[in-house]
């Protein structure tokens, strides 16, 4: 296995990291390895085939750490954490796939790969949760490359709960073909420091993409995501909700990018990024960006960053409920919108349970 020293890490005055904490990173901390990956599904459709079919399915270019992943899942025992899930014409899988990658030894580099390809006119969901015992001290590069083909139908779910001490460098790729529909949803709750690069590329006329994120961060946590959301053929329909918040110490970043490109006449695109501030030592950045190359189109971009709504606050104090439990309330209700896009294999009720623990001072995640 190569060695990763031929590798220069960026630093955070470059713009894909600003913001971020990548100059804290000290790879010599690390030791690449395999770690436990399960799979829970039909196993007609699941390979764990070290071979990576898909390849790339998006057009930007790779970072350093996708290099990595390239140069380190090529050989090797971490070819057993690799899981590819196809489908075939007409397949509607009924069960949802579960991928569950654990982690429970300090000082690895790990590299999980999942691959999701499906059919002509198929449907699916998986979902990929990320987790680990004790309190290792790892990094965790993971890459999903997602391929809908036409008329196909996939479901996406990202669940985060790694212990304290982990850091998260994560990469979702996905293109759609003609009236596809990818919906992709991401919780982050765990780790130390969580980045995702999630991009999607509509590359067939009449496909829609959903991207939705729940993040919750406290202590000295940090949530950075950066998305794309490309138009590449006409009348494709992008929506993206991400939502999050944080406390004490915590931070959050969110740069995305609405990119219509010249072909891409009667397509429609939406991005909202909403943050809450729960203490004043807590901060959080917004930056929604279009580009925009031809004229017939409907696009909209928001975000905000701020504390609880003084008046909500007191509207429910005013009615008896006490000062915490009106916070949690706002919180909640902040949340609404996303968690009820959820599928309901990303189970809404035990999230919603980990978000009250992490307003009552418990990190609300299982480790």
């Amino acid at each position: 296995m190569s060695a990763l020293s031929e590798f220069v890490l960026p630093t955070a005055e470059q713009e894909l990291w600003r913001y971020s904490r990548i100059d804290e990173l000290d790879l010599g901390s690390f030791t690449p390895g395999s770690f436990t990956t399960t799979v829970s599904a039909d196993g007609s459709i699941v390979s764990r085939d070290s071979r990576l079919a898909l390849g790339d399915v998006s057009v930007e270019t790779p970072d350093v750490f996708e290099q990595m992943h390239v140069q380190q899942t090529s050989s090797g025992p971490i070819r057993d954490n690799h899981v590819r899930i196809g489908t075939a014409r007409g397949q509607v899988v009924a069960e949802p796939v579960l991928v569950t990658h654990h982690i429970d030894e300090s000082g690895l580099m790990c590299f999980p790969s999942l691959e999701i390809d499906a059919a002509e006119n198929s449907e699916l969901t998986v979902v990929e949760r990320f987790t680990s015992s004790g309190d290792p001290h790892s990094l965790l590069v993971p890459m999903v490359r997602i391929h809908a083909a036409q008329s196909a139908r996939i479901s996406y779910v990202s669940i985060n709960e790694l212990g304290r001490r982990c850091w998260l460098l994560g990469y979702q790729r996905a293109i759609g073909e003609r009236d596809s529909n990818i919906a992709t949803s991401t919780i982050s709750l765990g780790g130390d420091y969580s980045r995702l690069r999630a991009g999607v590329r509509l590359a067939g006329q009449g496909a829609s993409a959903r991207q939705v994120a729940l993040y919750f961060a406290d202590g000295t946590q940090m949530h950075d995501f950066r998305t794309l959301q490309d138009h590449a053929a006409p009348r494709t329909r992008s929506d993206l909700l991400f939502k999050g918040a944080v406390k004490d110490q915590a931070k959050s970043v969110y740069t995305g990018l609405i990119k219509i490109r010249e072909n891409a006449d009667k397509s429609e695109a939406f991005q909202t990024n909403r943050n809450l501030t729960l203490s004043s030592g807590a901060w959080a950045e917004s930056v929604p960006n279009l580009e925009i190359e031809t004229n017939d189109v409907k696009c909209s971009h928001a975000s905000t960053v701020g504390p609880v709504d003084d008046e909500q606050r007191f509207y429910l104090e005013s009615r008896g409920i006490r000062p915490e439990v009106a916070e949690r309330l706002v919180v909640f209700g902040f949340f609404a919108d996303v968690i009820n896009r959820l599928p309901s294999a990303a189970q809404p009720d035990a999230l919603r349970n980990k978000v009250g623990k992490k307003l009552l001072g418990d990190n609300g995640v299982q480790v």
